[in-house]
């Protein structure tokens, strides 16, 4: 007798427990079911005076695109033969800055134009690059990268093409800002 009634105990503690449970289960529930305020009140912006919104100068040729049936070196570099010029010639008195030598890799050949991204520079802008196995420069936009100043670069097909640096090697070159 002794025995049912321990197990009765213990089925109806059980049975008390279980329904504590369930309890807080559905108060939970409910608290999810609360709705949130869908959108709160943003502080009015104050739109800036057309005199302070100035576009980014980008150089040409970045906005092109690359047909994607693309396969050859030629098709991949959409540069026109006035940009390769113009981008071949020596700035003329002009202060440049020697940044120093960098290991350039081909970067990205679908992003059209004459660019390096190196983490020579802290910020972007004009620069050129000189490859000394063929003495050849190109202008170049510069784009600054993470890594050390010992780290390598990304340097554009067309950049590539116009110093005559072997697009299956690593070649070294020297980067300048400015100009």
């Amino acid at each position: 007798m002794c025995e049912h009634v321990i197990a009765f105990c213990a089925g109806g503690l059980n049975h008390a427990f279980m329904a504590r449970i369930l309890l807080i289960a559905a108060c939970f529930a409910l608290t999810a079911c609360a709705q949130a305020p869908k959108q709160v009140d943003a502080p009015e912006m104050v739109a800036p005076s057309s005199d302070q919104l100035r576009p980014k100068v980008r150089p040409a040729g970045l906005g092109r695109v690359v047909p994607k049936e693309a396969r050859t070196v030629e098709e991949f570099d959409v540069t026109t033969a006035q940009e390769r010029e113009e981008a071949a010639a020596v700035p003329v008195a002009t202060v440049e800055k020697r940044l120093g030598l960098t290991v350039a890799s081909l970067g990205d050949p679908t992003q059209a134009g004459f660019w390096i991204k190196t983490p020579l520079v802290s910020a972007a802008g004009k620069g050129r690059v000189v490859y000394p196995g063929t003495g050849k420069s190109v202008q170049v936009y510069m784009t600054p990268i993470e890594g050390s100043g010992s780290a390598g670069s990304r340097l554009s097909l067309a950049a590539f093409r116009l110093i005559e640096a072997p697009l299956t090697e690593l070649p070294e070159i020297e980067v300048f800002s400015g100009g």
